[in-house]
């Protein structure tokens, strides 16, 4: 328990470098670091809400990678973060819901 107290949480970004992908590592006494890199405009598939009709067009992809203690933390939790982030990053209007 005297390992785990004060722990925190850390956010290690090196998309502003341009670097698109990397893995950081937790230092302690962090009991989970995400590793945030560059938004890459790429071709991504939309679907028209209206119609269902598949598009083509140019989308921004960020790549997050999470490393976590699993001492503290456990891998389905820490998933269902990242999934939560990643939703919340796709449409940030639900914050304000």
């Amino acid at each position: 328990l005297d390992e785990m107290s004060d722990s925190t949480f850390t956010i290690s970004n090196l998309g502003m470098f341009g670097v698109e992908h990397f893995t950081a590592i937790i230092n302690p006494p962090n009991v989970a670091i995400l590793a945030v890199g560059a938004a890459v405009e790429q071709p991504v598939i939309t679907t028209d809400p209206k119609t269902g009709e598949k598009k083509l067009g140019i989308g921004h992809i960020m790549q997050m990678t999470m490393s976590s203690d699993h001492r503290v933390v456990d891998g389905a939790m820490a998933a269902q973060y990242l999934a939560t982030v990643r939703d919340l990053l796709e449409k940030p209007a639900s914050l304000l819901v």
